[in-house]
């Protein structure tokens, strides 16, 4: 399935429907006086958070989505029908925009929530709204109002407690398919992950977590370089991240400060997020070397560093038990 994490869509109410001039026609009942209904009101456009829906996909070919118009008055005072709600279903954590404004309309992040996003026009009156004591057969009716239209931008953040962030290439994809069962594309070359990839974590109490892995961060990533200034808005909600570190790399120190550089330049109070630094493919230091980078990684962050090897499953039951601690499962 592709992921599409960002749409652009117009919606478009429905109609009010149109009154209508008529007249009471009855045996027996001789001068019966205006009886032109009104129309009915157009429907209104919803939007409403889905669980079963993980990207906007649905809106990559379909962009305009009218609800239906109301019906027109009838005689004898009916009123027309009105038109159904149009109710579109988007994913939890889809952010609604005014795309010429940039103003939030609303923030669906629980299951079953809606917004509404454009309001049907009201219907027409008919004549018999007009009938006074000058004006005892009324001919005067209204139309119905056009309905609102709104070009939206969406915008998916996914919803998750644990974000795993960190350059191409540290490990990220191994760790989440360790942990839990997601199974994303692992390779020997950087960017392997194009997407986030989301994974259920069990924590202690048998609940589970919500981890994501986000695609590799590169220097410049906060001014749009590379992908990660395409997946960094998903690490915006999760509560703790996970900044995981390459051991085989050439200057983890430096490669530690890139990734802190970019989080603070992009804002969102990310530089500020509870984040374990985390130290991975232990397989390939010897004691010495590892002890080095300990104390070279722990002086240039001021954190503790938590050393694991995710393609050998070392380490992992401590990072757990300080990601839950920080969490306070």
């Amino acid at each position: 399935m592709q992921f599409i994490d960002q749409a652009r869509i117009t919606v478009r109410a429905g109609r009010g429907g149109d009154g209508i001039v008529a007249f009471r026609r009855e045996k027996y009942v001789p001068a019966g006086g205006p009886a032109g209904g009104d129309g009915g009101n157009g429907g209104n456009v919803v939007l409403e958070a889905d669980a079963n829906l993980q990207t906007l996909l649905d809106f990559k070919y379909k962009r305009l989505f009218p609800a239906p118009d109301g019906r027109r008055g009838g005689p004898n005072r009916c009123t027309g029908a009105s038109g159904k709600d149009l109710l579109i279903k988007v994913p939890c954590g889809t952010e609604v925009r005014d795309h010429t404004t940039g103003i939030l309309l609303g923030d669906l992040t629980k299951v079953g929530e809606f917004l509404v996003v454009a309001f049907g026009g009201r219907g027409g009156l008919g004549n018999a709204h007009y009938l006074s004591n000058r004006n005892r057969a009324p001919e005067k009716f209204t139309e119905g109002r056009d309905g609102e239209e709104w070009l939206l931008q969406l915008e998916l953040k996914l919803l998750a407690e644990v974000g795993i962030i960190g350059l191409p290439n540290a490990g990220k994809s191994t760790l989440i398919a360790v942990l839990s069962a997601a199974r994303p594309k692992i390779a020997d070359y950087p960017f392997t992950t194009l997407v986030p990839n989301l994974g259920v974590v069990c924590r202690p109490s048998g609940d589970g977590t919500v981890f994501a892995d986000i695609p590799g961060l590169i220097a410049g990533a906060a001014q749009g370089s590379g992908l990660g200034h395409d997946f960094l808005r998903h690490i915006e909600r999760t509560r703790l991240l996970i900044h995981l570190l390459d051991a085989g790399a050439e200057n983890p120190v430096e490669d530690l400060l890139v990734v802190e550089k970019e989080l603070a330049a992009y804002g969102h109070g990310l530089v500020e997020r509870p984040r374990l630094l985390v130290l991975n493919k232990q397989e390939l230091l010897d004691s010495v070397r590892q002890h080095e980078l300990v104390d070279a990684l722990q002086a240039a962050s001021g954190r503790e560093l938590i050393v694991i090897s995710a393609a050998m499953a070392l380490g992992l039951d401590g990072l757990l038990a300080q990601v839950w601690k920080e969490l306070g499962v």
